[in-house]
């Protein structure tokens, strides 16, 4: 099996780096699974005091990997099944007792977005670009809501959600999807971890809980009703539209 998530401890530091660019570090099932089993050991290990997800490439993570499950003989229910998997996923990094740091220098759509809201502290560098373009291809950013618009303000969700269009790190630090726009990511990320470092175990764990509660409720309220959703609309015949346009780089049929 590839190695699509590596993982390295470097003293209170595990760090998760997706390693799949020739997919643009695209959420397959190896990937996921891969990246699962890191927090797992992480969180396993007395010795780590905070996770880091860092990536390969120009592009941090750009959603789901399209290419499995398409040619299943019951789209709905295969896309419903990715729709969970995401959940998981989400959930295993706001849930994780030990603090997450992302750190991005490069292009981030999607899931991708939904990885960034996921974890405690996101810091984003001078590449980064992130996009909701979900809406343009006549689906939703409807499992990524579930981290996505408890860090978004009211007003940059609606936005962004409807108008597809890209912003950079600086954007995001101020709309609240990022932490810090940091000229140099390491450094930024360096001074986190240290600071984290003196923090206990259980201060740490016990700290965390109290910030993400209210997300984790959110998880067990939605997350099967925008599953449902995110199935309903990617097998509608203009989400079939807006997916023929993208990949023949032509404009859909209602744009004006």
């Amino acid at each position: 099996m590839d190695t699509l998530v590596e993982y390295a401890v470097d003293g209170h530091t595990a760090r998760l780096t997706l390693n799949s660019p020739h997919n643009r570090n695209a959420l397959s099932s190896t990937l996921v699974n891969q990246l699962h089993q890191g927090l797992r050991d992480a969180a396993a290990d007395p010795a780590v005091r905070v996770v880091v997800l860092g990536h390969t490439g120009n592009t941090f993570c750009a959603g789901a990997d399209l290419s499995q499950g398409s040619a299943s003989s019951d789209p709905a229910a295969a896309t419903a099944q990715r729709s969970r998997e995401m959940a998981e996923l989400l959930r295993a990094i706001v849930e994780a007792p030990l603090p997450v740091i992302v750190a991005v220098d490069g292009h981030v759509r999607a899931g991708g977005m939904g990885l960034v809201a996921a974890c405690d502290i996101a810091v984003a560098g001078p590449r980064s670009t992130f996009a909701l373009t979900e809406a343009r291809i006549g689906v939703a950013p409807a499992i990524i809501s579930l981290t996505l618009l408890p860090k978004l303000s009211a007003r940059a969700a609606a936005r962004y959600y409807l108008t597809g269009e890209t912003f950079s790190a600086a954007v995001a630090e101020t709309i609240g999807l990022i932490t810090v726009a940091a000229d140099d990511v390491d450094a930024a990320v360096g001074s986190l971890v240290a600071d984290i470092g003196r923090g206990s175990p259980q201060g740490l764990a016990a700290s965390k809980a109290l910030t993400t509660a209210a997300v984790l409720a959110g998880f067990d309220r939605d997350a099967e009703r925008l599953a449902a959703e995110s199935a309903r609309l990617f097998v509608s015949d203009e989400a079939r539209e807006g997916m023929l346009a993208f990949l023949e780089k032509r404009p859909p049929s209602w744009a004006t």
